[in-house]
């Protein structure tokens, strides 16, 4: 199995899968080569399978469908904030689409909300689902039960909905 070594100051051994598949082993300056190869046999299954994993995945949007997903949360999104957020009676103070790759949505301290653009490419029950989470933060500003009975109470289906497409993506 190929890898790339990248010897630094730290005191743990980590292998990285990246996006493209190739492995990267970072490690302490002092590591042996023998036992970097050791480690990475170790791992061997855990690699394949993150490489497997990636392989199946679509690729990156292009500029133009990054444009493209930008637009239509400028035109789709405010309008489906709102509806929810009158159901809910929570009400955010901004409401700003972002190209954050990781995490579809975010809510601040102030009460702002953040989309990702990459949440136009989800199907329409996990775009209200990620906008009621959000949403539901502006009272509760945590992952505590009482955060889930709110979100449950407008989508009973919430832990439902994520983990059918946490699944099938």
């Amino acid at each position: 199995m190929d890898y790339t070594v990248i010897r630094t100051r730290r005191r743990t051994a980590a292998i990285q899968v990246r996006p493209d598949g190739s492995v990267v082993v970072r490690c302490p300056l002092f590591l042996s080569d023998a036992r970097i190869r050791q480690l990475v046999e170790a791992r061997r299954d855990w690699i394949q399978a993150q490489q497997r994993r990636l392989a199946v995945l679509p690729p990156p949007p292009t500029p133009a469908e990054e444009q493209a997903l930008q637009r239509r949360g400028q035109a789709e999104l405010p309008g489906r904030v709102a509806h929810w957020a009158e159901r809910m009676g929570l009400f955010p103070q901004n409401i700003r689409i972002t190209g954050a790759k990781k995490r579809l949505g975010s809510c601040s301290g102030k009460g702002n909300v953040c989309f990702s653009r990459h949440l136009m490419a989800c199907p329409p029950e996990i775009i209200d689902a990620v906008i009621v989470h959000e949403l539901a933060h502006l009272r509760h500003m945590n992952h505590s039960p009482a955060f889930y009975q709110l979100v449950e109470t407008y989508l009973p289906d919430y832990r439902q909905r994520m983990e059918r497409w946490k699944k099938g993506r």
